[in-house]
């Protein structure tokens, strides 16, 4: 890919860095990423990947916008309430560039769509809110065979990881969490809180995974999993294995086994 003078200059920061350069860039132009979820994760993730000129993003949400969702979700104003976020996030995404086509999916991601749509985009990012939805997508890039880049956040931590469990050495989703927890086990931010700033560094750092993956520099998260403690601004990082025994990677694979939350 020929590279225009505009876009020269405005992507001359990432073309200057021996590990991305033109080449680099081309990559991020030429791809396609789905972001599920429009909200405190997904919101720093469809604008840091606008600015770095990924050329399609796609945008799975079927909610609208509300004003308890403007403290983390930066997409979106207070002009957009009662709009789609899928229409609010295409609007912050034409304002911050034009080489970003964004494709809208204003519908709730279920196992009748879950493996057309992943299948249409070469890396996915996760800021779904619910663990139905985040089993459905897990198992729907393993069979698809789409690098998995999952974050989640609840009050003042964060988690982040991806999933490329089809590659044979790697973890999948379920190696860590074999299935979900009960339906109350675990409160939403509507019940438990969230510190809007939070959000934000997930999906900045989600973001960051995304482009890594493209362009292939630095270490793949793939195996390992980032714990965030905002409270005592403290980072850690655990190895995930494989799991020999997972339902759906492992030895003796079983889809039966995988619950109802699969595709």
């Amino acid at each position: 890919m020929q590279l225009e003078d505009e876009q020269l200059e405005r992507y001359a920061r990432h073309i200057i860095l021996r590990e991305v350069g033109g080449a680099g860039q081309a990559k991020l132009l030429s791809s396609r990423v789905l972001v599920v979820g429009a909200g405190g994760l997904g919101s720093p993730v469809i604008l840091y990947l606008a600015a770095a000129g990924v050329g399609t993003l796609g945008v799975v949400d079927f909610d609208t916008v509300s004003l308890s969702n403007l403290q983390r979700q930066i997409a979106h104003g207070t002009s957009d309430v009662g709009r789609l976020k899928t229409d609010s996030a295409a609007d912050a995404v034409r304002h911050i560039n034009p080489d970003t086509k964004l494709i809208a999916h204003p519908a709730r991601i279920d196992a009748a769509n879950a493996m057309e749509l992943i299948s249409s985009y070469d890396v996915i990012a996760d800021g779904s809110d619910n663990f139905a939805t985040r089993f459905l997508i897990a198992d729907a890039c393993f069979f698809a065979k789409r690098p998995l880049v999952s974050a989640a956040v609840t009050q003042f931590d964060g988690q982040l990881a991806t999933y490329k469990g089809y590659e044979g050495v790697s973890p999948c989703y379920r190696c860590l969490f074999p299935a979900p927890p009960p339906p109350d086990a675990v409160p939403n931010c509507s019940e438990a809180g969230i510190l809007g700033a939070a959000a934000g560094v997930m999906g900045t750092l989600q973001a960051l995974e995304v482009m890594k993956e493209i362009i292939g520099i630095g270490d793949s998260l793939a195996g390992r999993l980032v714990i965030y403690d905002a409270l005592a601004t403290q980072f850690r990082t655990v190895k995930v294995p494989k799991d020999p025994g997972c339902a759906l990677c492992g030895d003796n694979p079983s889809i039966t086994d995988l619950g109802p939350h699969r595709i």
